[in-house]
């Protein structure tokens, strides 16, 4: 279970995040919306202690994040770009992903081999550095790589951004298998109401650093987030 206890982010005078109290249980498919600046990628930046809170602490299964590491042995995570060693080919950095996950190479190459039609011939064996692979090649490296080592939880920001349709497609079929055993806690961020629908079985608003709607999902859900970002 992860739990997020009365956290808020300040900068200066001005608050951009405010939440009292969210808990996600082991196994859930969780869904951060909002519009630009609405507070979701400072509320995974915390829950990844890659900021800390001004208030507040995040558990993730029984450890608090800001006051250990070990969340780090189960919990994969692709932010942006700059979770990428850029320098590397993909073949290295799935390799160095690895080793650190206590995979081997022939592991790390069974592992990857599960993703060739996620990959669709642009990622592995074109003799690239991360750095001159397009954006969208980029994020598939990093979802991938996020998901290495067998992780108890997982957490995505945009990860449907930048991605063609056909991907995007693919990648919400890899979404749905990580779920099916109810054993790994997937958390998402993004933009696009559709799919973030389709994946997740419950739907969390943010507007403006606070919660506003903590949906579970159901057929009428992508209606009821389009009313009200309609307004």
């Amino acid at each position: 279970m992860i739990t997020i206890d009365t956290i808020s982010k300040k900068y200066g005078k001005t608050e951009v995040l405010n939440v009292q109290s969210i808990e996600i249980p082991t196994g859930q498919s969780f869904g951060l919306v909002g519009n630009n600046g609405a507070g979701k990628t400072t509320l995974f930046n915390i829950l990844l202690d890659l900021i800390r809170p001004t208030t507040g602490a995040v558990t993730n299964n029984n450890i608090v994040v800001s006051q250990s590491e070990d969340w780090k042995n189960f919990t994969g995570s692709f932010i942006d770009e700059s979770f990428l060693i850029t320098y590397l080919t993909p073949e290295e950095y799935f390799d160095f992903v690895g080793d650190l996950r206590g995979m081997n190479k022939a592991d790390v190459a069974k592992f990857i081999a599960q993703f060739d039609e996620f990959f669709n011939g642009e990622i592995i064996g074109k003799k690239k550095y991360l750095r001159d692979l397009s954006k969208g090649n980029q994020k598939k490296a990093g979802i991938i790589a996020a998901l290495m080592g067998n992780p108890q939880v997982v957490i995505l920001d945009e990860p449907f951004a930048n991605l063609d349709p056909t991907t995007q497609i693919r990648l919400k079929q890899i979404i749905k298998k990580l779920t099916e055993n109810r054993e790994i806690t997937v958390l998402i961020s993004s933009h696009d109401l559709t799919h973030v629908t389709e994946v997740c079985e419950r739907i969390v608003v943010l507007d403006k650093g606070t919660v506003v709607k903590d949906i579970n999902t159901s057929p009428e859900t992508l209606k009821e987030l389009e009313s009200y970002f309609a307004l």
